[in-house]
């Protein structure tokens, strides 16, 4: 039986990691997951028998109608190489959003992973949702505006990990610092009030006929609570709508309040989040097997909690997210 002589150096230990060794993820870390979690969703999703079929290359063809010919251009281009290379090009979009998720999951491959995130959303965001309906006029918060995609880009910018601001109340502003990541969600809010009042937006019945016709192909209990909801509406859309704009205006200033008042923001803006997905989104249609993603709604409510305030004493290296 050997023992370890006098003096001579104890290998080191190879417990397993346990339960009490094991940090758990801190707050920037988490909504680094949360990204990760909607990605890998986004590439299930692609993956779908949908996906390879001529309805994908239609799909991405219609979200060329009504943008101005130097933007629909590109897409119906885009449209018809999909559906010459359908197989192939589709493996590809959901392999390289796999791949995302996956990268953003893992520390060593974080930045990659993020930046990434920017530049595949990015091109999306033109080429697959015709930069989200914003010049067609047809653009709401309650359909996604301004494009779903291009809050994956904004969050993965905000979710850097660096701290080039480590005092900053609220991840968000670690990475660009307090008064650019305040500025940030100022001016995203202020364009979905702008988007809730176009004149598309403000019409008698458009709301009740955008959520009613969102119930058409999904499970009968969803279907019975956005026709519910549409039925409800009926011909108030403009009150119901310019009530949007002022819950959106109290969004927008929250950011600027006491951390207890924004707190009470934040909740109130997931919950709102929350209503759209369910009731407006009807979950981004991933429950007709025909949904790219699942739309604005967690988008929205992950990107609301990146402004959570932090601990006034909070040490910056906790929050690195590396």
């Amino acid at each position: 039986m050997s023992e370890i002589a006098v003096g001579q150096v104890r290998p080191a230990s190879r417990e397993p990691i346990t339960a009490a060794s094991w940090a758990a993820p801190d707050w920037r870390r988490s909504l680094q997951l949360g990204l990760a979690a909607i990605w890998l969703l986004d590439a299930v999703l692609q993956y779908q028998s949908f996906m390879y079929s001529k309805g994908f290359a239609q799909m991405i063809g219609g979200t060329a109608a009504g943008n101005p010919h130097v933007i629909a251009s590109p897409i119906t281009w885009n449209a018809n190489l999909v559906q010459h290379h359908l197989v192939l090009l589709n493996t590809i979009f959901a392999t390289i959003q796999l791949a995302i998720g996956i990268g953003i999951a893992f520390r060593p491959t974080l930045k990659v992973a993020l930046a990434g995130s920017v530049l595949w959303s990015l091109g999306v965001w033109w080429f697959g949702e015709g930069l989200g309906g914003i010049l067609n006029g047809g653009a709401s918060p309650l359909n996604g505006a301004p494009g779903a995609v291009l809050i994956y880009a904004l969050i993965a910018v905000l979710l850097w990990p660096a701290d080039r601001d480590p005092s900053a109340p609220f991840i968000a502003g670690r990475a660009a610092g307090t008064n650019v990541a305040r500025a940030v969600w100022a001016v995203f809010w202020a364009a979905q009030i702008y988007f809730t009042l176009q004149s598309s937006n403000l019409t008698a019945t458009g709301l009740r006929d955008m959520i009613g016709g969102m119930a058409s192909g999904e499970p009968s209990w969803l279907a019975a609570i956005q026709n519910h909801v549409a039925s409800a509406i009926g011909s108030n859309g403009i009150a119901v709508s310019v009530a949007l704009a002022v819950v959106l205006a109290v969004i927008a200033a929250g950011v600027f309040l006491p951390a207890r008042v924004l707190k009470i923001v934040i909740i109130g803006t997931v919950v709102l989040a929350a209503l759209i997905w369910v009731i407006a989104q009807a979950f981004g249609g991933i429950l007709t097997g025909g949904g790219t993603d699942p739309n604005s709604g967690p988008l929205l409510a992950l990107f609301a909690l990146l402004y959570w305030p932090l601990a006034a004493n909070r040490p910056a290296a906790a929050t690195t997210g590396e």
